[in-house]
């Protein structure tokens, strides 16, 4: 059974502070690899999917022969935070909030596998997690709407009975691309005029700034 409400959160920089783990992960994978990317661009890039995240920082016209081995790089060096990723301050409280209002929680990730499960521990709100969509499960991931849609469609909801907080410009516009309501959180690290500029119809500083003011949100304003 669905509810008739969506609220779809991306994890990384949203409800779990590891933005930053992923750019020094991934420019330890550059660096190994032989390639200058700077972290101010790594961190631009973070939200997208492996691949193009690759794209946009080594251009498509590169030699895709190495891709594998960052990326598989990467994952090495970003697992061995698994056991400590720090969840945002209140992550797990605002979902279970907005669950005990009838929001149906949906989670729309571009993590995978034993990432997403360590993503999904760090939260430690499962008991009101209904469904999750990954890498795994679409063709295309963000800016596409097709990490939206499929977890809004999980939830069996039209895209103007749901709302999708991220914290990066990629979240903004899959969500704009879907014509499902997009908040922003500051936590990711990206100035909120970018968020703005993608479509954010509001920003928060963090999950715990969004539960504070969830009575004069768009949540509310769809119940």
């Amino acid at each position: 059974m669905t509810t008739e409400r969506a609220a779809i959160f991306d994890i990384d920089g949203t409800l779990v502070d590891t933005n930053h783990l992923h750019v020094v992960t991934w420019w330890e994978a550059f660096r190994q690899a032989g390639h200058h990317v700077p972290m101010r661009d790594i961190h631009r890039a973070v939200g997208l999917s492996g691949g193009d995240l690759l794209d946009h920082l080594l251009g498509d016209d590169r030699d895709p022969d190495g891709d594998d081995q960052l990326s598989e790089a990467h994952r090495t060096l970003y697992a061995t935070y698994f056991e400590r990723l720090p969840a945002l301050d209140a992550a797990g409280d605002l979902l279970r909030a907005l669950a005990g209002r009838g929001w149906e929680i949906v989670l729309a990730t571009s993590a995978s596998g034993a990432e997403l499960a360590a993503l999904r521990n760090a939260i430690d709100a499962d008991d009101v997690i209904r469904s999750v969509t990954s890498a795994d499960d679409v063709a295309e991931g963000k800016p596409a709407p097709d990490p939206v849609r499929q977890a809004r469609e999980l939830a069996g909801v039209p895209s103007e009975r749901a709302l999708f907080v991220g914290d990066s410009v990629w979240d903004m516009r899959a969500a704009v691309r879907d014509g499902v309501t997009p908040l922003a959180v500051l936590s990711g690290g990206i100035p909120r005029a970018d968020l703005t500029e993608a479509g954010a119809h509001a920003v928060y500083r963090d999950p715990a700034d969004l539960l504070a003011r969830l009575d004069t949100s768009a949540f509310a304003a769809l119940e």
